[in-house]
């Protein structure tokens, strides 16, 4: 009997430790590297040409963290933004994070604050 009641506590023992198996679909992963994100995103900033297509760079980064636009002067103006740099600790990107990328007529024509104050 006592041969018994060790066989089953071992036993037990052993089905009750189980196994965890975690599952994801990268979330997480993208969360735990915003400054990898952020570093990629300043380097693909750092390689745009003046005249990039709109097309061509929301392909190439995804969709912005900020996008705004206006019409002024018979142009169209489109202003996305990509988070470059965390400033705040708080989970969320504010426009101060980011850098801007400005379009004019679906062509970039800047990036950066004096972009955005030249043009807007």
């Amino acid at each position: 009997m006592k041969k018994l009641l060790v066989a089953t506590a071992l036993l037990s023992t052993t089905l009750l430790s189980g196994c965890i198996v975690a599952v994801s679909d990268g979330e997480m992963r993208h969360y735990n590297s915003w400054p990898a994100k952020h570093q990629e995103n300043r380097d693909k900033i750092s390689e745009l040409a003046l005249g990039t297509s709109y097309k061509e760079v929301t392909k190439e980064f995804g969709t912005p963290d900020f996008n705004e636009a206006i019409s002024k002067d018979g142009h169209t103006y489109q202003v996305l933004y990509f988070a470059t740099n965390r400033k705040h600790a708080d989970g969320q990107i504010t426009k101060d994070e980011c850098t801007p990328l400005v379009f004019k007529n679906n062509q970039l024509v800047g990036f950066g604050q004096s972009a955005v104050d030249t043009y807007l």
